[in-house]
């Protein structure tokens, strides 16, 4: 159970007057004349303020230091009322400038100095008084300041922990915003060419039609299952699965991301809407980390989608060479389809090529991107593998 700390300041008062009551009892018994009726209430004028500590640490200081001389000039015993003084040196030092609070712990020794020159000193000699007018009130001063710099500390620390977290969202909410780009950018375009084909061909071509409606049909199904996908990863917490089991869950729910497995369906999507993919895999073909295979995939999705919207009817060979410690993935358009890819990619917002950079820099990759010696464009991704890597499938296809 955490205690508010004006509460702990108020117990504390309330434990350093019951302590002062009880070492009065004592004073007659160490040679010092009995607490009465005023020496009582100066004993709380010393001790009480300390619950409001925190609010008025000088304030505070200095009226508990006045009330201990008046009550050291009254010929009381120091010892009785010392410790609410030194409460209020070590929260000054905690919580005030260094100044301020050596001025008081100097203050402190002053007093415990003028008890004993009246004779009233809590040693034995004044030798001892001096030395504890030096010692005590340094070593006060020296903890307040050890907690000050720890409190900085601790507020400097929650201040790093909350920048990280902020720094962790608006990098997570990037990735959202880069996966929903792939995703809208790539299924909408090849809707888009689809729907014009079929609109133009659909008196002269009805077979044809028919092919690009169904392009159309199985596209937005696709893209509709990844952004349910996408949206079920982004729920702060599971649902709870309905007793009807696994049968009952919605669609798509428990598919697997985009990994390299599906390349050849989008190829196959690409080249029904008028851009020709040769895909070529070399090397041992193998299952990867599904964060580096869907890294390869949304790169490839994208380079794709810009040759559909910057360059269409342009040929394109997509080429997946695996390799022992790493994987690199080329895509190449043959400069058909009019004007220059590079020029048209440098009048958009480039939010497609920054989105492929950055997930080539989160699995620790690179990426390359710009016109080809031979004419047309080519974005030429590596990835690294060997830090993670999974069997194949029975089937001998990556998963």
């Amino acid at each position: 159970m955490r205690i508010r700390p004006s509460t702990m300041d108020a117990l504390t008062a309330l434990a350093q007057t019951g302590v002062a009551v009880l070492l009065g009892r004592e004073a007659v018994a160490q040679g010092w004349p009995p607490l009465d009726l005023a020496a009582y209430l100066l004993v709380g004028l010393v001790t009480v303020p300390v619950a409001v500590r925190t609010k008025a640490p000088v304030a505070v200081c200095l009226f508990t230091q006045l009330m201990w001389v008046v009550y050291i000039t009254a010929g009381y015993w120091p010892v009785v009322t010392c410790f609410g003084p030194m409460l209020a040196v070590y929260t000054v030092a905690a919580l005030c400038p260094v100044r301020t609070s050596a001025a008081c712990a100097a203050l402190m020794g002053a007093v415990w100095v003028y008890a004993g020159l009246l004779g009233n000193g809590p040693g034995g000699s004044m030798a001892t008084v001096l030395a504890q007018a030096v010692v005590f009130p340094a070593v006060l001063w020296r903890f307040g300041l050890v907690a000050r710099r720890s409190a900085e500390l601790a507020r400097q620390l929650r201040r790093e922990r909350d920048e990280r977290a902020r720094r962790h969202v608006a990098e997570e909410r990037a990735r959202i915003a880069r996966e929903l780009h792939d995703i809208v950018a790539h299924h909408m375009s090849v809707i888009s060419i689809q729907a014009g084909l079929a609109g133009y061909v659909f008196d002269s071509a009805p077979r044809t039609a028919r092919t690009a409606l169904s392009t159309i049909q199985e596209t937005s199904a696709e893209a509709l299952d990844e952004l349910r996908r996408m949206l079920d990863l982004l729920r702060d917490t599971d649902r709870e699965q309905p007793e009807g089991g696994a049968g009952s869950e919605a669609p798509g729910r428990d598919a697997p991301m985009p990994g390299l497995s599906r390349l050849a369906e989008m190829a196959e999507r690409v080249s029904a809407a008028g851009v020709e993919v040769d895909l070529r895999i070399t090397g041992d073909a193998r299952a990867l980390a599904p964060g580096v295979e869907l890294c390869a995939y949304r790169v490839t999705q994208e380079a794709l989608t810009n040759v559909l919207k910057h360059a269409p009817g342009a040929r394109v060979t997509v080429a997946l060479d695996y390799r022992p410690t790493h994987l690199s993935v080329t895509v190449t358009d043959d400069g058909a389809g009019g004007r220059p890819l590079q020029a048209k990619l440098a009048r958009g917002s480039g939010n497609g090529l920054i989105g492929m950079r950055e997930r080539a820099k989160l699995y620790g990759g690179t990426i390359s991107t710009g016109p080809c010696s031979e004419g047309g464009y080519a974005v030429c991704l590596t990835l690294p593998t060997s830090a993670r890597t999974v069997p194949p499938r029975e089937d001998g296809r990556p998963g």
